[in-house]
């Protein structure tokens, strides 16, 4: 529960690089994430190159934190491999929330980066790292050593909680 609790968004990160190895453990984790039947519909792009990170800026208005990123992975998903029709933002999406766990629990600081269903961020990843047509991007998650702490907020509201009618 504290690694859930205490996870923030970091947008803000060392000059220290992310050693490969722990870039494979988080992509462990992404793939250990549930999916519709078991369809796994996933693919990850590890960028790691700066010319291609800091492009994500020309399109994507909420990335200039990936100016800084050492690293960020891209989750998509492969329509050809999925046979539970619509299911893959939901597969993707618990791979990336997997992603930013493991972030959190190596000390690391991450930042989800929406992509889909905004057609020019779409259009423009699919460009820069040379996606084929049936792929499409979810996520792009910015990754490093924080250079920020941020404490844990609490976000519960009893508001927002019904039970068994609205």
């Amino acid at each position: 529960m504290d690694l859930i609790l205490s996870r923030r968004s970091i947008r803000k990160y060392t000059d220290e690089p992310v050693a490969d190895g722990v870039v494979r453990e988080l992509l462990k984790a992404a793939m250990s994430a549930p999916s519709a039947g078991n369809q796994q519909p996933w693919y990850f792009v590890v960028i790691n190159q700066r010319e291609i990170l800091d492009a994500v800026s020309e399109f994507h208005p909420h990335s200039l934190m990936l100016r800084q990123a050492p690293v960020a992975i891209l989750v998509c998903a492969d329509l050809q491999l999925e046979t539970h029709q619509g299911y893959w933002v939901q597969d993707c999406s618990a791979a990336t929330q997997n992603i930013l766990l493991a972030v959190q629990a190596k000390g690391l600081g991450a930042c989800w980066l929406g992509i889909y269903p905004q057609a020019e961020r779409i259009a423009g990843m699919c460009r820069l790292v040379g996606l084929p047509e049936h792929v499409i991007p979810l996520a792009l998650v910015a990754i490093g050593h924080p250079a920020v702490t941020k404490p844990p907020a609490n976000r519960f509201n009893a508001d927002r909680i019904r039970y068994n009618h609205w």
